[in-house]
């Protein structure tokens, strides 16, 4: 991992993803989130502001050392025990049917072998438990489309594996049958990075 990666993109994304807006989708996203809750891509810990009171413990796992030391202050300040894990999710050391929940904000567009990481969120989901997802990706207009990809290297590079051109639901679609998704265009951001899926996927009893 590069010193860009673990010393410099934990800042520009904690500011970038703590904005208003950002704000209200993760506050919309976790009001329904319980039980047994896993949290992939804990990044800096932003979520923890948004669960609900009856949440009591998270495990939250991230590859990045540099997101977990901003993610200290957050952790030290909630009222919930997080389980904090430097993991990638493309492995998860978790027992098949552990958790009743599994949240995602906008890390399914970095991660490297994102079908693996899918079927291991699948694996450790309990029957009728539901993954809550919001991320950005594709967007539904092919001259949208067309500069999307023409841009993803770039993206990729200073994004640290960012992708604008992931198509969420199809990923999703892969490996979840019942899957409630809201796609739209987020306020006040280029239409290259701002086409968002939102919802929630349950795993088949």
């Amino acid at each position: 991992m590069s010193l860009y990666s673990r010393l410099i993109l934990p800042y520009l994304l904690d500011l970038s993803l703590s904005d208003p807006i950002s704000s209200k989708y993760r506050k919309q996203l976790l009001s329904e989130v319980s039980g047994e809750v896993l949290e992939i891509g804990f990044g800096t810990g932003l979520n923890l502001a948004y669960y609900p009171e009856n949440i009591t413990k998270v495990t939250t796992i991230d590859p990045n050392p540099g997101m977990n030391r901003l993610a200290r202050k957050r952790i030290q300040e909630s009222k919930i025990t997080v389980d904090n894990r430097l993991l990638s999710s493309e492995d998860l050391p978790f027992p098949d049917n552990n958790f009743d929940s599994i949240v995602s904000t906008w890390t399914l567009c970095s991660i490297a072998n994102i079908d693996r990481a899918i079927a291991e969120i699948y694996r450790v989901l309990k029957p009728n438990g539901k993954f809550y997802f919001i991320e950005h990706g594709l967007s539904n207009e092919a001259k949208i489309q067309v500069w999307q990809n023409r841009l993803n290297p770039i993206q990729k590079a200073i994004g640290d594996g960012c992708h604008l051109n992931r198509n969420i639901k199809k990923i999703l679609e892969n490996q979840f049958k019942s899957i409630i998704i809201e796609e739209f265009y987020v306020e006040n951001a280029p239409k290259i990075m701002g086409y968002y899926y939102k919802g929630i996927a349950t795993k088949s009893n």
